[in-house]
């Protein structure tokens, strides 16, 4: 999953969408402690940003040494570069000892490793009561149906480059399988939906589909999927909209779930 971002890690962290506020006030409202948080597959650090706002101490780890490299610093989150799998101790070693985390989120990334092994670690380091949280956006409309339209076509045509794990962000996560239990107030463990908008200019809508890993995978198979025809067409529909820069909205969708002593 590392390599898909590592060559394209800085122009994704200046084209994506941030995480709306009320996210995580939502996550953190169901958090019963702020202490810790481990924000896992943290890229450029954006979920770290806002979670150290709130907890004591957040643990940042990413699998890419190129994306933690563009993460900004904070002084309540220490950034961590762990392997792509880990074993009970060398979580331990790496991350946190065991049942010291209050929360777990993971942006944009549960897909690329939604497997019991993964949640075995997650039940390991968390507190009784702790709050595990997973989002992911799906594509953005401008509210232009001309925009919108050639983005449709284009995600379309881009179906082969995409990884198999994409699937499940076009699910909207629904058909991973979640084991937690709904935290508190809630019947269910999601997802409950939320909204990201982002004001952008053309150039600033171009540099978001580059940053698609598919967009990637594309270019290394020599096939560049924003030809100047498609770039031209996206132009005209961009300029005919009457607008130097869009509201550019990302549905945003999130599971959440607690531990509880049972497991």
């Amino acid at each position: 999953m590392a390599e898909l971002f590592k060559k394209q890690g800085k122009e994704y962290a200046q084209a994506r969408p941030s995480y709306p506020p009320e996210l995580f006030a939502f996550i953190t409202s169901k958090t019963p402690e702020h202490h810790l948080a481990w924000d896992v597959g943290t890229g450029n650090g954006q979920a770290a940003l806002s979670l150290a706002q709130v907890f004591k101490k957040v643990i940042a780890t990413d699998t890419s040494q190129g994306q933690l490299s563009l993460a900004a610093k904070h002084p309540n989150i220490q950034y961590q570069h762990t392997p792509p799998t880990m074993s009970i101790p060398e979580l331990e070693h790496l991350v946190t000892p065991p049942g010291t985390v209050d929360a777990i989120t993971v942006a944009q990334a549960l897909h690329w490793f939604a497997n019991p092994g993964f949640f075995s670690l997650v039940k390991h380091v968390l507190k009784p009561q702790g709050v595990f949280s997973a989002w992911c956006y799906t594509l953005p409309s401008t509210n232009d149906a001309q925009v919108d339209g050639v983005l449709k076509r284009l995600y379309s045509e881009s179906a082969g480059f995409w990884s198999p794990e994409r699937r499940m962000v076009d699910e909207e996560y629904r058909s991973i399988e979640f084991p937690f239990d709904p935290v508190g107030g809630e019947k269910s463990t999601g997802p409950f939906e939320f909204e990201s908008v982002r004001r952008m200019e053309l150039e600033e809508y171009v540099s978001y589909i580059r940053s698609w890993s598919a967009y990637q995978t594309a270019k290394e198979k020599g096939v560049e999927l924003l030809t100047d025809e498609v770039v031209g067409e996206l132009e005209r529909a961009w300029v005919g909209g009457g607008k130097d820069a869009k509201e550019v909205k990302f549905p945003v969708f999130l599971r959440i779930g607690k531990l509880t002593e049972s497991m």
